[in-house]
């Protein structure tokens, strides 16, 4: 039986780059747009410091690049890269699906499928910011629950770019198959059949890597 974790309070820094984060993913924040620390201050209504710090962290994994005279800019979607962060994250979705289905609490195991049967329900009404919330409130729980913390250090900042990517072209997608493949892998780990939540993680990649070929071929 896995240990349950005790809820452990988020840094200021790690605060600020969830806000960020989602204002990037979202395309509140362009790409290929200047960042200005101050306005991001005022944005997420966080200290210089945190919100810094939060900065730097992006421009390591390349969501912001650091250009000479030019200073920090939100990075842009590259079409042909595209396909190869879904083929790296095809593997960490496999292992963590797997983690979480043999390590979930009890009360993870029903979040996560009431996370996913609120995708269902957003998808059934074309309400696509809140498809998007119950996904990132899903990986979330779903993160914590394979207690595998470097594999979700690993996949965070590709999910950002899968997310970006779909809010960028999401006139080319059916999100209805998208919830319908988060559900299945959340009935894995809800069930503990590690088989069938890897399962479902492959179908969901597939779906996204059907989905940005089309994108690209078009």
């Amino acid at each position: 039986m896995p240990i349950a974790r005790s809820p452990v309070k988020q840094r200021a820094a790690d605060v600020a780059y969830d806000a960020i984060e989602g204002l990037i993913s979202t395309l509140r924040l362009e790409p290929g747009s200047p960042v200005v620390e101050a306005e991001l201050v005022a944005l997420t209504q966080m200290g210089r410091t945190p919100v810094r710090e939060a900065l730097l962290r992006m421009v390591s994994i390349g969501l912001i690049t650091q250009q000479p005279r030019r200073g920090l800019l939100v990075s842009h979607i590259d079409l042909a890269d595209h396909l190869d962060v879904i083929q790296t994250r095809r593997v960490l979705e496999r292992l963590i699906a797997g983690c979480a289905a043999r390590r979930a609490t009890a009360p993870q195991r029903q979040e996560i499928l009431r996370r996913a049967e609120r995708m269902v329900e957003a998808a059934a009404s074309g309400n696509l910011d809140a498809y998007m919330l119950a996904d990132h409130e899903l990986d979330l729980i779903n993160h914590q629950a394979s207690q595998n913390f470097s594999a979700v250090q690993c996949v965070q900042p590709l999910i950002v770019k899968c997310r970006r990517f779909w809010y960028a072209y999401q006139h080319e997608g059916e999100i209805a198959e998208g919830a319908r493949h988060h559900l299945a892998l959340a009935r894995g780990i809800a069930t503990a059949d590690e088989e069938v939540a890897m399962h479902g993680a492959d179908q969901l990649m597939d779906y996204l890597e059907r989905f940005a070929r089309v994108v690209i071929n078009n």
